[in-house]
């Protein structure tokens, strides 16, 4: 009987250390995924030389970079507050998934452009569903 009172009591420090284990892990997964997103965004912003020749390879005007730029910011903020987090993380695949369109239609290569933001996407997600108990909730089987 002893026995099973030390297994049932070293099973909820186990289960409370492998929670905060996938709290950090998921942390820096979707700290990886906003990096990326960040410094898109603000190369947007600041209109960058860059931005505005990639824009415009892609068939987009230039006028629209700094709207995307705005945009971004609004879901990367949305996605960084924990309450709004699961609607950033919908609205983020909605903007990715117009980006994996974007590069299908200029027939650009497949794993380095077109599935760049289904990568990103999967950072988003996946570092999301490591760190919240309602998003694996909601995803669960």
């Amino acid at each position: 009987m002893a026995a099973i009172n030390l297994t049932s009591e070293g099973t909820a420090p186990a289960a409370a250390s492998r929670a905060a284990r996938s709290i950090w892990i998921g942390r820096i997964v979707s700290g990886l995924g906003v990096l990326f997103l960040s410094f898109d965004l603000s190369v947007k912003l600041l209109q960058g030389k860059e931005a505005i020749e990639g824009t415009v390879q892609l068939g987009y005007a230039a006028s629209g970079i700094r709207p995307l730029g705005i945009l971004q910011l609004v879901l990367l903020a949305l996605y960084l507050v924990p309450r709004t987090a699961l609607l950033g993380a919908v609205l983020w695949t909605g903007y990715l998934g117009g980006a994996v369109a974007t590069h299908v239609r200029v027939g650009n290569p497949l794993v380095s452009h077109v599935l760049f933001p289904v990568y990103v996407a999967a950072l988003l997600w996946g570092g999301l569903w490591l760190r919240d108990r309602r998003t694996r909730a909601l995803l669960a089987p």
